[in-house]
């Protein structure tokens, strides 16, 4: 059985208009999107600023609610939950923030802010036992325990980000939603923390759901990798294959902004035209449709299917696997 299974979720915004407030349109954010994830595996989400990622992340932990469909964790469906009964659930998932500054209470020491998790989930039966807990847990994430009762102002922003991760640790979660984790940090404490988040992985068998707008940061941490775009799943594989062979034009034109490492390798560029449509009135048909250079009449007028392409490779997209013509 699936770790965790999203069925056909939806999260659409009301916008007001008037001097009332009368709802005459939706925000589409995320747009009937399904999938599944194993124990122990990392998948990640990729797509431009806006498409929808972080809204789902927050739909499946319930920080959003889902306007339609199901989030089964373990088979059971934490939509239809409240109260006690989602708390108690709550401790098989977690979340990781971007913003590690936005996200900590400056307020509070970091054993206040780790050991909430453990009063609230009443996981410690003595106050030794609490700090022997939060000294445990500042040790797993490579920080020193004697910092404990520093605030977060003091601490750097990838060790602020380590804080974070060790607040998601406090309750031994199943399921962590990274939600773009690295991306305000620099290049070198990017790889210092997700190299954290991979060993953690290994040492606890945690799942992730990885948030990101870089692929390379994606393929290196990710076992497989979904494509969005406009609140939808256009593409899924596992890392290597999708990098190596992407099906989809958008997620073509997303590759070839990856910068290659080797100074003698030229990647050629596919400049995409136009802007993103609006998520309140997304076009027609296929919603890249507009800005596809190979798109044909039918993608203006019929939604193509997520089918299986290749073994294991799906894409929703008529012309799957015709390759864009770039520029160099």
């Amino acid at each position: 059985m699936p770790l965790l299974e999203v069925k056909n979720v939806k999260v659409h915004f009301p916008v007001k208009h008037g001097l009332f407030g009368g709802t005459r349109e939706f925000v589409k954010a995320v747009d009937d999107v399904s999938f599944s994830l194993e124990p122990g595996e990392t998948l990640g989400l990729v797509g431009e600023s806006g498409c929808g990622k972080t809204t789902l992340g927050r739909a499946i932990v319930r920080l959003v609610e889902p306007t339609a469909g199901c989030v089964l964790l373990k088979g059971e469906d934490i939509t239809r939950m409240s109260g006690s009964l989602l708390r108690a659930r709550r401790r098989k998932f977690q979340m990781i923030f971007q913003d590690p500054y936005g996200s900590l209470n400056p307020r509070m020491t970091v054993a206040q802010i780790i050991g909430e998790a453990l009063d609230i989930h009443k996981l410690t039966d003595s106050k030794s036992a609490r700090q022997t807990r939060i000294a445990e847990l500042l040790n797993a994430v490579g920080l020193d325990p004697t910092h404990a009762q520093r605030y977060p102002h003091e601490f750097s922003g990838g060790q602020r980000q380590r804080i974070g991760i060790a607040r998601a640790l406090a309750v031994e979660p199943e399921l962590i939603i990274c939600d773009e984790p690295v991306s305000a940090l620099d290049v070198s404490v990017q790889a210092q923390i997700i190299n954290l988040l991979r060993d953690l992985q290994q040492q606890r068998g945690i799942a992730y759901l990885f948030i990101a707008h870089d692929l390379a940061v994606v393929e290196h941490i990710s076992h497989r990798v979904m494509v969005m775009y406009l609140g939808k799943i256009v593409e899924t594989a596992d890392a290597k294959t999708l990098i190596r062979d992407p099906q989809h034009p958008y997620t073509q034109a997303l590759i070839s902004a990856v910068p290659e490492v080797d100074p003698d390798t030229k990647r050629r560029r596919i400049i995409l035209p136009g802007d993103v449509p609006s998520p309140i009135h997304p076009p027609p048909g296929c919603p890249f449709h507009p800005r596809c250079p190979i798109a044909e009449a039918r993608c203006k007028s019929e939604v193509p299917a997520f089918r299986e392409v290749k073994k294991d490779h799906f894409a929703a997209c008529h012309l799957a696997g015709t390759k864009i013509e770039a520029k160099r």
